[in-house]
């Protein structure tokens, strides 16, 4: 069970799950707060590193749109139109986690969508119009099913 289909068996209006939701981003960069000048970039890799510890895969996920040989082109997941991203941005790394189902599927390995939004160390959820359009993006992946969330470095794949 994820947060969401929890807070659908409570029957807890959205609005509480969005808060709730904005309390534990800023506990999660609260816990990253000792690691201070740490850069995003390190933070990526421990991320990654930590993933394939636990038998995850873990890739960079590209964001961006420009004039490529005259051609305007758009990348990454998500990023369809300028307004499709400038309310749902997809998270720096997508990737996939091993799950093991019991017990109707017994022995067969299914695969659960994983993203992960890497920040900084000592990060901390300000409310931006980006950091907003990045947590709806965890609010569908989770809501879906999969495994979403901001993170700091390691210790966010638990």
């Amino acid at each position: 069970m994820n947060l969401h289909d929890w807070a659908v068996r409570w029957q807890l209006p959205r609005q509480a799950l969005d808060e709730l939701t904005a309390v534990v981003d800023r506990s999660v960069a609260a816990a990253g707060a000792g690691d201070e000048g740490g850069s995003e970039a390190a933070a990526s890799t421990l991320v990654r590193l930590e993933a394939s510890q636990h038998g995850h895969r873990l890739w960079r996920n590209n964001v961006g749109a420009g004039s490529i040989d005259g051609q305007f082109i758009r990348w990454g997941l998500a990023n369809d139109s300028k307004g499709v991203n400038a309310v749902l941005k997809s998270a720096d790394l997508i990737g996939i986690r091993r799950v093991v189902i019991t017990p109707a599927h017994v022995g067969h390995v299914f695969g659960q969508f994983l993203s992960r939004e890497v920040k900084a160390p000592g990060w901390r959820f300000t409310g931006t119009p980006r950091e907003v359009a990045q947590r709806n993006w965890a609010h569908l992946i989770n809501s879906l099913g999969g495994d979403a969330a901001f993170c700091t470095g390691r210790g966010s794949l638990e």
